[in-house]
């Protein structure tokens, strides 16, 4: 066990952690001031909900013991043999406890992700129930595939910090429940105005500021690696930001603040499967691309008539599998794609992006459809009129 190492993934894990805070800053100022506390709870309370349930099953489900490459075990169920030390620790040189918790992050943040494309019309209970079991039944088989010893790792595919696991898988259930839900009362003759873009801007912020620790702490110890993710991670993402202001002030005639956040956001997305494997400048290309493409991805919706309302497909959905496919092109550190001769490993991530999408769609197609069955999904068109905050939490966010 290394005490330098230990600190250093500790720390990160606390970066993780406050990236759900952020991303729900970030999602409350995109949506209506009579929806904000409502959404600002989406993210906030998976911070409960699925810490609990990554401490019961989900963690041993991800990392236990490998059945047929599909599922962890569970012998790791209730934290049992997850001790202070190294023992049975997928990282020798932390204590399992340590893995664990940083691990625990990573769940934490990902269906909150989600939450982004039914903001303002899916009702909290429904939500919760969606949402454990969505963690189960999609994500848990996914780490474990890509993580845990299963079949996409020992397939060989990379992604160092998520693209697959977090970012595709929630794009892909994103994709999935606004098409099931449907559009939000009005959407297509109704204004739907930020109403407060300072917080937006704050939640980008921290939300960078946290991927440090998602990306650097990936590398599990305290070395050139994680040095290595660290930068890569921050010039991605501030190229990123620059090219999705430049495409649409092409496009439309100014650079937004809205833009400048939403492009920050999507070349750390499209970054995070590559950063532990390709060089600073080869991130500065993914993240031009990122801006671009995922500019595009927004685009997109208007022409399919979907009501993605906060944008997870575009950015999280499609900036991650531009990423995990970049990877394969762009990686010459610890692994060769492409422009080093491997031009296999391109259609091993490309064989990758095809089967997260297919598995973490149909499975909450089903999820959302037993839900929506039993306890009900989404919210009338009174409750949507008079605003999530008052019909599902008795609340105002603002005393006007």
């Amino acid at each position: 066990m290394n005490f330098v190492d230990n600190a250093f993934i500790l720390i990160c894990a606390a970066l993780v952690m406050f990236m759900t805070p952020g991303l729900a800053l970030f999602y409350g100022g995109l949506v209506r001031s009579k929806n904000v506390l409502a959404t600002i709870m989406q993210s906030f309370i998976m911070l409960g909900l699925v810490s609990i349930l990554w401490a019961v099953c989900g963690y041993s489900l991800s990392f236990g013991t490998d059945i047929g490459g599909l599922i962890g075990g569970l012998d790791f169920a209730f934290l049992q043999g997850v001790g202070m030390d190294n023992a049975g620790s997928p990282a020798a040189n932390l204590p399992h406890l340590t893995f664990m918790i940083f691990q625990c992050m990573f769940a934490v943040i990902t269906p909150a992700l989600i939450s982004g494309a039914f903001a303002e019309r899916m009702k909290f209970a429904g939500f919760m129930v969606f949402s454990a079991l969505w963690l189960l039944l999609v994500y848990t088989p996914m780490c474990h595939w890509v993580w845990g010893g299963g079949w996409m790792g020992e397939m060989g595919a990379l992604d160092f910090a998520g693209g697959a696991v977090v970012h595709m898988s929630s794009g892909a259930a994103a994709l999935c429940c606004c098409i099931l839900i449907g559009k939000r009362k009005g959407h297509g003759s109704t204004p739907f105005i930020p109403h407060n873009l300072p917080m937006t801007i704050l939640g980008a912020g921290i939300l960078w500021f946290g991927w440090f620790g998602f990306n650097a702490g990936s590398a599990l110890a305290a070395d050139g690696a994680a040095a290595n993710a660290f930068v890569t991670t921050h010039m991605a993402t501030a190229a990123a930001a620059l090219s999705w202001i430049a495409a649409e002030w092409l496009h439309g005639g100014k650079a937004t603040t809205l833009g400048a956040a939403s492009g920050a956001v999507a070349g750390l997305v499209a970054i995070t499967p590559a950063a532990g494997f390709v060089t600073p400048m080869w991130a500065i290309v993914i993240g031009l691309g990122a801006g671009v493409i995922c500019y595009g991805g927004i685009m997109i919706k208007n022409r399919f008539g979907y009501d993605d309302a906060l944008d997870v497909v575009g950015i999280h959905g499609l900036g991650g599998t531009y990423g995990a496919l970049a990877t394969g092109v762009f990686a010459t550190v610890g692994a060769k794609g492409v422009i080093a001769g491997n031009a296999e490993q391109l259609w091993i991530q490309f064989v990758s992006v095809i089967a997260t999408w297919a598995f973490c769609f149909v499975m909450t197609f089903i999820i959302f459809k037993v839900v929506d069955a039993t306890i009900g999904l989404r919210a009338t068109d009174e409750e949507q009129d008079r605003g999530m905050d008052i019909a599902e939490h008795s609340e105002t966010g603002y005393q006007w």
